[in-house]
């Protein structure tokens, strides 16, 4: 019983630590430039991301009911 408070405890306080630091990252002014950068973007190349989701998109749209699916591409 002792030894389950003192889990207790040692989870509560860690997870209050843990989320305390979390709440003291603040991004500067300066710090923005930086941040607002292509390479630091979700989604870096939005061409090319636009041209992932249309190939995934093509090669879902073309599975057949049966199990067996082509590229999309008509070679099947």
């Amino acid at each position: 019983m002792r030894h389950r408070i003192g889990l207790a405890v040692f989870l509560f306080v860690s997870t209050v630590i843990l989320l305390a630091g979390c709440a003291a990252l603040n991004v500067q002014p300066w710090d923005r430039d930086i941040l607002a950068q292509k390479p630091m973007q979700f989604v870096p190349a939005p061409m090319d991301d636009s041209y992932d989701q249309h190939i995934c998109f093509s090669k879902e749209g073309s599975m057949g009911g049966d199990g067996v699916g082509g590229g999309g591409c008509g070679c099947d």
